[in-house]
């Protein structure tokens, strides 16, 4: 489905991205800039910003929501992250998460998944995590008429059973099965593949044996792209943060600031000044205190109890 028909931010100021475009930069060898996004404001950063593809990760479980994994999303909550996001983007490709749980099942249950994502919030693709029979699953997407991305290293979904948040195919044996994980991927269909914490001299073994772009999150610097969590890249998240993440601003700081200033004004009587309120003619101003004046109190009414 077209980004199109659904309602952007206006006539985009650059081409729109796709499939080819994006294909296009790989063969190039251009760097593809992909961040997250989960509301309509923060999209319109991502597309003011220039970058050529965002993704409604699940990683706002955490961000977003609270919570302390990305495992307690779920399809109703991305549903309306993913829509607000289109909303607020005309150029980048949008990519959605598909949460834990409403994809691996069968291929039944992630067809009709990611339908309803596309349907309901216009996404360009949507995103499924590690190998094995999420293989099926994608090849059974793609072949429903919808673009998915790969993701493999680290799959936060299962993290517990990978041992946690760390990097992923430190051994041989384990980068290889790494790499025929992302093969199958491609095989499968993908049009593109997230590689996760994965050590770099592993990356840059596997790379060449890609033809889709990859976008890398603390896989080094030999991936076709780079992908970084938007409250992340920020400053915004207080939780904890990978060491692949590089804070480009500290916008937690200037944002409680900002609202402890506007707090103090508050209880001080320094906020609002006459200019922050509305006027009335001087006229009218008059006419209303002297009905005021010369009407009776308003009677105040009592509810009965039960009533």
């Amino acid at each position: 489905m077209s980004a199109g028909s659904f309602p952007t931010t206006g006539k985009p100021a650059r081409p729109r991205m796709t499939f080819g475009a994006l294909a296009a930069m790989k063969e190039r060898g251009e760097p593809i800039a992909m961040v997250t996004a989960y509301d309509y404001p923060s999209a319109q950063i991502a597309e003011a910003a220039g970058v050529d593809m965002v993704l409604v990760g699940d990683s706002a479980a955490m961000t977003v929501l609270g919570h302390e994994s990305t495992v307690p999303v779920t399809v109703d909550e991305m549903l309306m992250l993913t829509a607000a996001v289109r909303r607020g983007l005309s150029t980048p490709l949008l990519v959605a998460d598909l949460p834990f749980g409403s994809y691996e099942q069968s291929d039944e249950q992630a067809v009709k998944t990611a339908q309803r994502f596309v349907k309901r919030t216009g996404c360009d693709a949507v995103k499924i995590e590690r190998g094995g029979s999420s293989v099926d699953r994608a090849r059974a997407i793609v072949a429903a008429g919808i673009p998915v991305m790969g993701h493999v290293g680290l799959t936060p979904q299962t993290a517990a059973n990978i041992g946690g948040y760390r990097a992923q195919g430190r051994t041989a044996e384990e980068a290889v099965a790494l790499c025929e994980s992302a093969i199958a991927l491609q095989d499968a269909g993908c049009f593109a593949i997230v590689f996760e914490a994965i050590p770099s001299p592993v990356t840059e073994a596997i790379m060449p044996q890609l033809s889709i772009p990859v976008i890398g999150i603390g896989a080094g610097p030999s991936t076709d792209g780079q992908v970084l969590v938007f409250h992340d890249l920020l400053g915004i998240y207080d939780g904890h943060t990978a060491r692949f993440v590089k804070r480009y601003a500290e916008l937690r700081g200037e944002m409680i600031g900002a609202v402890s200033a506007y707090a103090e004004e508050v209880r001080t009587h320094a906020y609002p000044q006459p200019e922050h309120g509305y006027g009335m003619p001087a006229d009218e101003a008059a006419r209303l205190r002297a009905i005021l004046d010369s009407s009776a109190p308003p009677q105040v009414r009592t509810r009965r109890p039960g009533a």
